[in-house]
């Protein structure tokens, strides 16, 4: 059964530069692509960075050059460093286990429980 768990959240200033990390207790990872999603009170859920098993990546407009999604095969986990950080960035984060073709990420139905990153103003 796959169990993710999401860490590095909390209350962060405007700008500030936190790592969101989500580590996969399964023992195949390599295989699958990855992704970041978040959700902000009374939003829906959006795909903020996904990456494949290749390491191709995708992001949202509103992170673009200020996410950057990795992952490190050898310890089962996919960050998602996250900088210049502003207010409407505050959201739950959930890390997603899911597929990858045509340069499109396709969702899983294995999520963590979130992680919350609050960003003040």
């Amino acid at each position: 059964q796959v169990q993710l768990v999401e860490s590095g959240g909390g209350l962060v200033q405007a700008g500030g530069s936190p790592r969101l990390s989500c580590a996969d207790s399964r023992r195949i990872f390599t295989i699958d692509a990855m992704a970041w999603y978040r959700q902000a009170p009374g939003k829906q859920r959006e795909l903020v960075a996904a990456i494949s098993s290749g390491g191709s990546t995708k992001y949202a407009d509103s992170v673009k050059g200020r996410f950057t999604i990795s992952r490190d095969n050898a310890k089962n986990t996919v960050y998602l460093q996250m900088n210049s950080l502003k207010p409407e960035d505050t959201a739950v984060y959930y890390c997603n286990i899911g597929g990858w073709n045509s340069g499109r990420y396709y969702p899983g139905d294995s999520w963590g429980q979130g992680t919350q990153v609050t960003v003040s103003s």
